[in-house]
């Protein structure tokens, strides 16, 4: 194929990934005031199962958050006249994105594909499924654990007793839909070090090599990431960032293949 042919092919996989993205935008559009309510505003109430689960630890005398079993359901205000059906829109565009992953990731697979050897179409293969995997999973991580304990934590801070936290729906949203897409997207180490390991550029030397300092950095990305400043929620965070390294050393080569 010719450049040109090339650049044909590509326009028409962008048209597929926009048009699957439409559908799924006004799906999501349709049932947006039920996902909303369900979903989004899920760690807004004191029934969520993340605070359920802090309050019966600090029953149990189990290490928790402070405050855990304090009733915690922050209300959402709006600024600006049109900002509810804006946000209605960006909403179901988010969900759309999310929900639409492995479709998008296909799609750029099967312009990719035609140019690879069978065996890396195999190893390719098995990539896109796990990729999928991961993605929602650190997507759910971010949803049950990162997300609820930031939100607890950062609403009910007191820098004064004369201020009067105020969550505007705009920030809420913003915070909700990036915090699970970056989670979703540090569940993919794994399988970037994989590919990474397959292409010859990285080995488990260097996981070895550098494993202290990646701890001190997984450590400072947790705290980042949920600066509540009480060890159980910053173990809740380390650990599984932790555990993506130590996953993605066990999937690259001990040595560089000669």
């Amino acid at each position: 194929m010719s450049f040109w042919e090339h650049l044909d092919a590509l326009r028409r996989v962008l048209f597929r990934i926009a048009a699957v993205v439409f559908i799924f935008g006004i799906a999501a559009f349709c049932f947006m005031p039920w996902i909303f309510d369900h979903v989004v505003m899920g760690p807004c109430h004191a029934s969520f199962p993340t605070y359920r689960l802090l309050e019966r630890l600090g029953g149990l005398g189990i290490l928790a958050p402070e405050g855990a079993s304090l009733e915690f359901q922050p209300e959402l205000i709006t600024t600006e006249l049109a900002s509810q059906f804006f946000m209605h829109v960006s909403a179901s565009c988010w969900a759309a994105a999310i929900a639409a992953f492995p479709v998008i990731i296909y799609q750029l697979w099967s312009f990719i594909a035609p140019g690879l050897y069978a065996h890396e179409r195999r190893g390719a293969v098995r990539a896109f499924f796990a990729g999928n995997f991961m993605f929602y999973i650190g997507a759910s991580v971010g949803y049950f654990v990162v997300f609820p304990l930031a939100l607890r934590f950062l609403a009910t801070y007191s820098l004064s007793s004369v201020i009067h936290p105020m969550i505007t729906l705009e920030s809420y949203m913003d915070n909700f839909f990036m915090l699970l897409l970056a989670m979703g997207a540090v569940f993919e180490l794994p399988l970037v070090a994989w590919l990474l390991g397959k292409a010859g550029l990285l080995t488990r030397r260097f996981f070895s090599r550098w494993r202290r300092h990646a701890i001190v950095v997984l450590l400072i990305a947790a705290a980042l990431i949920t600066p509540t400043g009480d060890p159980f929620t910053l173990s809740v965070v380390f650990f599984p960032l932790y555990i993506l390294w130590e996953f993605g050393a066990l999937l690259v080569p001990k040595s560089t293949p000669e």
